[in-house]
Formats: structure tokens, sequence, C-alpha cells
């Protein structure tokens, strides 16, 4: 029995009675899930993007076999020496050369495997996120700048096997509905739910059309046998399908082939010298490091340390601040009316999961709130007069210097097509290029996903190489526009701690400090 985030107790889980359903005939495409019409230049911006996130080839469902499946145990990384020989020195890039082998010992052939990497040094609070490269043929580099003196040690963590991958692009072809919704109607004394999501299956039961008219985000609900479609009242996650076989089951395994550390064929760690003369290179490098459990920004921005409520306070005077998406984000809210002394949250007396939030420090005019992005979105009892889409929020802002908007909106959309993430974000978009064009001033920030813990029904729903694919398109979206980023994927790969959905608070610290950082350039405290 699972259960979402570990908090919904009534969470259905459904086990097919049958394999018939999980092995269907080769040559069948699930085409349920049909989208709306892109516009000519979205349907381009869409393929480009389709074509920057393609994943290597992984192996065919027919002959997935854990003993041929990649094998941590088996693998191993190797540190190369320095380009030009000599002694490490801070600025220099390092490269690990990754082996994959499989269960049986033998060298895989083929890309596909989803690897992280860190190079770090617990004893100074210092690390940073490696890039890992596929040379499709079962190895892989890991490139790691070098930011700090002293030791450095290396990580690598085999998140899934290519085999795994193979699985998890099934459900999403399959099974884009294994997660599934449900939505209450009430007249009177009659009371009625039936199921709901982006794409409902074809079945002799009417349906109800709630596609939101201005922004097009797709929604639709069984309707109720007795009762109309506009008597729906609120908006709940229903359950998640676990369909998968006994053989797939073996690629998700905690502490055999789910998010496992690789071992060195040598030694793990290097000794980095200061830099004897000469600048730094930061193309295309990091977007940052810790050095002594602090987060140090590369590109350009410093990232103050507002260590006290009061120099949080003083940054945010006068400020609104709009914040907008999942738990991620709300979490942000949660750090701010927990740390400042004067903020007082209002009772709004909404759910504590969906909101919406609303906090305000009157003395020194700060006001704060927060709201759930619409669905998909896998909280429980959302009133349906609370469902309300970011973009149609943003077309309401006024703006200007003293409005700040904070969103992030991923990990809820990890079972579907990762064309619904591409509709959602081009409707984003615009609303923040028209709120940008009317009031230029306007603060706008996006938090970025991040790796979280897996198990199996973890996986099954948030893996992190789904989120790694929504990662990769937010950012692409929304470069070039007057946005800014805070890197979560980089700041959780780069801390010395376990990863979270909801990161750990030395790690939301340092969020909340390049957040306030971007608000107050040039302040800190």
């Amino acid at each position: 029995f699972f259960k979402f985030h570990n908090k919904v107790n009534n969470t259905k889980i459904i086990h097919p009675p049958t394999i018939s359903n999980v092995t269907p005939p080769a040559g069948v495409w699930y085409n349920f899930c049909k989208l709306k019409p892109l516009s000519p230049k979205e349907a381009f911006e869409e393929d480009l993007l389709l074509q920057s996130i393609a994943w290597p080839d992984t192996p065919p469902l027919q002959s997935l076999s854990l003993r041929k499946s990649s094998d941590p145990a088996h693998s191993t990384f190797t540190i190369l020496g320095r380009m030009g020989g000599g002694q490490w020195q801070i600025g220099d890039k390092m490269e690990v050369i990754i082996k994959m082998y499989d269960f049986q010992g033998r060298p895989k052939n083929c890309g596909g495997d989803v690897i992280v990497a860190r190079l770090h040094n617990p004893a100074l609070g210092a690390g940073v996120a490696g890039k890992v490269v596929d040379h499709l043929n079962g190895s892989y580099s890991a490139v790691f700048s070098l930011l700090w003196e002293g030791s450095a040690q290396v990580e690598v963590i085999l998140v899934h096997p290519s085999e795994a991958v193979t699985v998890l692009g099934r459900l999403t072809r399959e099974q884009p509905d294994r997660v599934f919704f449900e939505s209450q109607f009430r007249s009177g004394r009659v009371s009625e739910t039936t199921t709901c999501n982006v794409c409902l299956r074809p079945s002799r039961q009417p349906v109800c059309n709630y596609t939101e008219l201005h922004t097009g985000q797709q929604w639709f609900c069984y309707k109720p046998k007795k009762l109309s479609c506009d008597a729906r009242i609120s908006h709940s996650i229903g359950g998640f399908t676990q369909n998968i076989t006994a053989m797939e089951n073996k690629l998700f395994q905690s502490g055999v082939n789910l998010k496992v550390s690789i071992q060195a064929s040598g030694l793990a760690n290097i000794t980095v010298l200061q830099q004897k003369k000469g600048k730094v290179s930061l193309e295309s490098g990091p977007s940052g490091y810790y050095y002594q459990g602090v987060w140090r920004a590369l590109g350009g921005t410093t990232v103050w340390q507002f260590n006290t409520s009061s120099a949080i306070t003083q940054c945010l005077r006068g400020k609104v601040i709009k914040m907008y998406g999942d738990s991620t984000i709300r979490q942000l809210f949660e750090y701010f009316n927990g740390t400042l002394s004067g903020l007082k949250e209002f009772n709004l007396h909404s759910p504590k999961q969906s909101g919406p939030f609303i906090a305000l420090d009157y003395p020194n005019n700060i006001f704060l709130t927060y709201r759930c992005h619409g669905p998909p979105i896998r909280f429980m009892n959302v009133p349906i007069s609370e469902v309300h889409y970011i973009a149609n929020e943003l077309d309401n802002v006024i703006g200007g210097s003293n409005t700040v908007v904070v969103l992030g909106i991923w990990s809820h959309f990890s079972t579907f097509p990762i064309e619904v993430y591409i509709r959602r974000l081009q409707s984003i978009r615009s609303a923040v290029v028209r709120l940008l064009s009317r009031a230029p001033e306007t603060l706008v920030v996006i938090r970025t996903a991040n790796p979280k813990a897996l198990n199996l029904y973890e996986t099954l729903t948030n893996s992190d190489w789904y989120s790694l694919q929504r990662d990769k398109v937010l950012r692409a979206m929304f470069k070039g526009l007057n946005v800014h980023l805070v890197d979560a994927w980089e700041m959780v790969v780069a801390y010395n701690l376990p990863h979270s959905l909801h990161p750990q608070p030395p790690i939301i610290k340092n969020m909340i400090n390049v957040l306030l950082s971007y608000i107050c350039p040039q302040k800190g405290g």
C-alpha cells in the first residue's frame, strides 16, 4: 500500500487482475490521450524541445532481463589524470570515466542509464554537481569544476539502469492515466464522485469537459449519473494503478539498482591546490557550488547571506511576494512564515496542502501569498472555486518594482506525456511575457525541479528521470526571458544530504538566500 508524499491515507492503489493488461500486442499505440492542436510556431518549438530531451536508445521491452541490466555493484568509475600533468589546481576541470557492467559482470555496450555525480568535501561543507555525458557504448564521463582548495571526493550514483528507463517510457506511453483524480459532485442531499484526468479512456459513460477556455488546458471528468456537470464541488487525488510485470519490478530495487552508488576502481578523491595564475574558467560549468555550507553562485550573481529575521524583513520591506506552484513552492512560503517574527498568517480556513495562504507584516508592508497550480495536482479536497491556473493568476497581477513572482511547477506532471507539460509551460510563459511587457520591473523567479528519494511507488509516479526531462524543458522554455532561476537540481545534488522532494532545511535556507539575493542584489545581513 502506497501513499502520496506519505500523507494521504486514503489513496487507492489498484493492481490489475491479469498480466494481459501489462504487455500489449506489438504495434499497439495507446492514443486515447489526444491533446489540443498547437499553432505552427508552438508545434515547431515542441519538436525542438522533444529533440533536445531525446533519451538514448534503451534495451527493448522484449529483451529485458535483470541479469543483463546495469549493475552498480559490478560497475566502476576512474578518475583521469590532469590534462598536461602536474597537480590539480582550482579552476581545473576533472574528468571521471564510468564503466557500466551487468549483473553477470559483462560490460554494457549501450547507453541510457540515469546517472548523477557530485564532487564534495563534507568537512569543508563543499560540493558541486558534475556534468554526466553518455558515450552510448556503456561508458560515461562525469566532468567536475574544481572550485575549492583541499580534498575533493567523487560520488557517482546510478539512479536507474537503462532497462528501467525502458519501463518508465512504456508506462508513459501506455498508462498516462495511471495516477488518477476524482471530483465530488453535489446538489442538495445527492452526492456522487467520478474519475477525472487530463485524458479519459473511451467508455459509454458521458464526459464533462472542464477544459480551461483561456489557457486551453485540458481536464475531463466522467459525468455523474444523477447530477449535472455544473454540480462539481471539489478536486482530489484519486489513486494510482500499479501495472508492471514481476520482471520489470526487479529493475526498481532499493539497495540493488535504484539510486545506488558506484564504487571507484582506484582512488575516489583528489587534492586540489590554490590556482597559481590566471582566471578560473566557468564556461559550460555548474550554476554554483557549496563552500562552508553556503551556496555560491557562478556566472556573476552574488548570493548574500540573510541570517536573521530582521535581515530578511529589511529585504522584503514594501514587497508583494506572490508564490504559485506545487508543494515545493509552498515549502518556501512555510519557511518565510516560520522564520519572520513579524509575518502573521491570516487564517483563510484553507486545506493545508493546497491553500491558498496569505501572510502579512503590516508595519513593514510585506504581503506574501501562495496558491497551488491547477490540475493535475495531487492534493486532497481542493474546492473547485480554488482551482486556478497559474497563467490566469499572472494575468491578474499588476506587477511593478515592488512585486515578486515565484513559480514552481513540475512534480505533478511526471506521469503524463511530456507534451502535456510543454503546453502548460507555454501558457505560463505567455502570461509571464505579458506581465513583463506591461510591468517590466516585476521580478520573476522560477524554482527548478530536483531529485528526490525513490522507492518503487515514487519511481513509477515521480522518477528522477521524469523530473530531469521536465527540468530540461523548463530551462529551455524560459531561456532568454528576464526571469531568474533557483537551481534546485544542482543545489540538491551538490549538498551532502539525502535527496528529498522537499529538500532539508540547510538546502532550503540556501534557496531562500538565492531568492532574496535576486530581490535585494545589494543587500545582505
